[in-house]
């Protein structure tokens, strides 16, 4: 199957959509498909890349660290015409997004869309952030989500939120996989002094990009909490991000800096390394659609400690291979890292095993396999429909069919916005009491 997909992320961006993008592509290809990937290029690439096609970009776009690509139809479109895709796999609903929808319409073949990430958590990216933008960016995607002739969930959650938002193209349950065998096990040699962590200290973990979308205020304060009233107790950070520095500044000012052990973008071999560290994972996150990191740590055996969010409250399970609590508590969160610290060694055992399963569950296999068969009955369904030779135009007018409907997503979402931003406006006015 030749299988062309289109993301705004990709390697060696560091992030949830990028690995999840390179762990699907790779499956792909060792079971013998085709896979074109169409990406933004970054600064620093290396450029000896097979079957990438890298898209001129802005780097590191509004102070980000991410790059926003800048399409550019008539290469892709040349590219694509030679690769001839059985079907176009688009993981983001702008911009490269967008490209896919008329890459597909071009080679007459169907197009999927995984809902990899919560955008409207994401608004703060962009110049005028507010409640009508992102209500404005939720209308879109759902928009975008009924061009597609499929949705990919990563979670159930997620799914039940698109349905209630409108979507109504297919959406298929299927969460993004991670390799089991390989976070069971460490490299050999590897542990703590590796990291400069003492031995028998109790680690708290957390890995991910450090964004303010992570909610790593409230993680901060909420390990910080829990290391002073725990004085054995270590804290492992892996990652980068524009939040970094504002969150060791937290563990800097309660002087906690010799017991945080700071590690930035590792390999893959040494995260998992990092997560056979960890005593537990710590995660505030409310902006994932699943969270990949989740998963890793479970596949290492690390039981996770999390706040309940969509996506999140499908794999963590209470007092089975974590704790998941209900609100974001700080009193609640420290009990909850406590519980599993004073957990006798069988007890933890057993809640390090439960966790090593869930993520047994979540493999890259058994993810791709449904993928296979969602990508089969899109083919099915569209070859299933009449072919009638078409004109040249005849094939113009089905694309600017496709961009008329693009253009009247824009035109839907603004329209919706506008007749919503009374509501919005007085939902964000502070109550006061009333003046007599």
């Amino acid at each position: 199957m030749n299988i062309a997909m289109f993301t705004n992320t990709f390697t060696p961006h560091v992030g949830g959509v990028a690995r999840s993008v390179q762990g699907l592509v790779d499956e792909l290809r060792c079971l013998g498909h085709h896979v074109l990937v169409v990406a933004p290029r970054f600064e620093d690439l290396d450029e000896d890349e097979n079957d990438v096609l890298r898209i001129p970009a802005v780097q590191h776009f509004n102070g980000s660290d991410f790059s926003l690509p800048v399409p550019v139809p008539m290469t892709v479109s040349r590219v694509l015409k030679n690769f001839r895709p059985d079907i176009v796999h688009s993981h983001h609903p702008f911009l490269l997004g967008e490209t896919a929808l008329r890459i597909a319409v071009s080679c007459d073949v169907p197009v999927v869309f995984t809902h990899h990430t919560r955008y409207e958590q994401y608004t703060h990216y962009l110049p005028g952030d507010s409640a009508p933008l992102k209500h404005f960016v939720i209308d879109l995607v759902n928009g975008y989500c009924n061009l597609c002739n499929a949705v990919v969930a990563p979670s159930r959650s997620i799914a039940d939120m698109l349905l209630e938002q409108g979507v109504q193209s297919p959406i298929k349950v299927i969460p993004t996989g991670v390799d089991p065998l390989y976070f069971a096990a460490p490299e050999a040699g590897s542990g703590r002094n590796r990291f400069g962590i003492p031995k028998d200290v109790f680690v708290v973990g957390h890995v991910g990009r450090l964004a303010p979308e992570k909610n790593l205020t409230l993680l901060g304060d909420f390990v910080i909490s829990f290391m002073l009233q725990n004085p054995a107790a270590h804290f492992l950070l892996i990652g980068e991000g524009p939040a970094r520095e504002e969150l060791i500044a937290a563990f800097i000012r309660h002087d906690l800096q010799n017991r945080i052990h700071l590690q930035g973008v590792i390999d893959r071999r040494s995260l998992t390394n990092a997560y056979h560290c960890m005593d537990a994972f710590a995660f505030t996150s409310r902006s994932e659609t699943q969270g990949l990191v989740i998963a890793e740590a479970m596949a290492a055996g690390t039981p996770v400690v999390a706040v309940d969010a969509p996506g999140v409250r499908e794999v963590v399970g209470d007092t089975e291979n974590g704790r998941l609590l209900p609100d974001e508590d700080l009193g609640s969160f420290v009990l909850a890292l406590e519980w599993v610290m004073q957990l006798p060694d069988d007890q933890r055992a057993l809640l390090r095993k439960k966790a090593r399963h869930t993520a047994e569950q979540l493999s890259l296999e058994n993810s791709v396999r449904k993928i296979l068969d969602l990508y089969s009955n899109c083919i099915s369904a569209e070859s299933s429909v009449p072919q009638i030779t078409e004109s040249l135009w005849q094939q113009a007018r089905k694309r600017i069919n496709k961009e008329f409907e693009i253009l009247k997503n824009y035109g839907h979402a603004i329209e919706d916005t506008i007749h919503w931003l009374p509501l919005i406006k007085d939902l964000e006015k502070p109550m006061g009491p009333k003046k007599d």
